[in-house]
């Protein structure tokens, strides 16, 4: 038998989950999308300071996701001698 209700308030929940998350999947996107520039920057700052940096230490800077240890590392690239003085105890 149908239910007419039932299945316009199944039709509404769905509609909301995927819009749910779309928007989640969005935000995720960008946070991802902010840190990889982010990690990028630094390569770039270190670069054109004349640092080097070894292929598993440019693979963890672009692994890294935490936005406010990628700012620490932007703000120390500026000046470091080396990747180990961007990265710390990191």
């Amino acid at each position: 038998r149908e239910l007419p209700y039932a299945k316009s308030v199944y039709r509404e929940g769905k509609a909301e989950g995927k819009a749910e998350g779309k928007a989640e999947g969005k935000a995720e996107g960008e946070a991802r999308g902010r840190a990889a520039g982010k990690a990028e920057s630094v390569l770039t700052i270190l670069e054109a300071r004349g640092v080097r940096v070894s292929k598993a230490l440019r693979g963890k800077i672009l692994a890294c996701t935490d936005s406010a240890l990628l700012d620490q590392w932007l703000r120390r690239a500026a000046s470091a001698k080396s990747v180990l003085d961007v990265l710390g105890a990191n």
